[in-house]
């Protein structure tokens, strides 16, 4: 499950199959680092995500597009989807100025999900996210932590940026029978965006699904 503020984001269909936890040394302080020099960042126009890609831990998903639960909470990818990542479509595209979010389950009851290496990724490591016109927004992670999901870092997470951010959450840490009592947050921030050298893949991302829950509030 995914947390912000004092609600969840109930995975109740994950099994204790241990999820990976963030290295220690991972975890900046101030962990949503800032670039040096933000005049200088790049950033890119506003399009559509199809993939994520993290070669280095293995992590390559289609993206889904999440929108708001009726609640005010952010959709999460069905389980029955659970090997695909999504996008919050309500916030900034991967490229754009401000803190764009992806989402995934680290695990479901047939094992593990789109996030499950997650936590397996260190400073300096590269995020690419491939795009509907058809470049690819090249992130370097910043920062990785581990948080108790009653004290989500909502603005870390979802506040104002005046750079082009990425953050990756999916859940973590210790599993209590029903859910996950953590989250593996990942930070990076745009180091470059270049055309993808291909079409982009036929047909876009799938429509907002509901199924479980994430609060964004402000």
């Amino acid at each position: 499950m995914i947390a912000a503020g004092t609600a969840v984001l109930w995975f109740d269909a994950c099994e204790n199959l241990g999820p990976p936890r963030p290295d220690p040394h991972a975890a900046r302080s101030g962990a949503a680092i800032s670039p040096s020099a933000e005049g200088t960042q790049p950033v890119l126009h506003a399009s559509v995500p199809l993939r994520v890609d993290v070669p280095r831990v293995g992590i390559h998903s289609r993206l889904l597009r999440v929108g708001l639960e009726r609640d005010g909470s952010v959709a999460v990818p069905p389980l029955s989807r659970a090997q695909l990542a999504g996008w919050f479509d309500k916030g900034p595209s991967p490229g754009e100025r401000g803190p764009a979010v992806l989402v995934g389950h680290v695990d479901s009851r047939k094992g593990p999900a789109a996030f499950f290496r997650l936590a397996r990724l260190r400073p300096g490591d590269t995020v690419e996210v491939t795009r509907a016109d058809e470049t690819v927004a090249a992130f370097t992670v910043d920062s990785v932590e581990r948080v108790s999901k009653k004290h989500f870092p909502t603005q870390r997470v979802y506040g104002d940026l005046r750079f082009a951010g990425l953050r990756l959450i999916t859940c973590g840490g210790d599993f209590n029978g029903h859910s996950y009592v953590d989250n593996t947050i990942v930070y990076a921030h745009l180091a470059a965006g270049r055309r993808s050298g291909r079409p982009a893949p036929a047909g876009s991302p799938a429509a907002p699904e509901p199924a479980g829950s994430m609060s964004r509030r402000p």
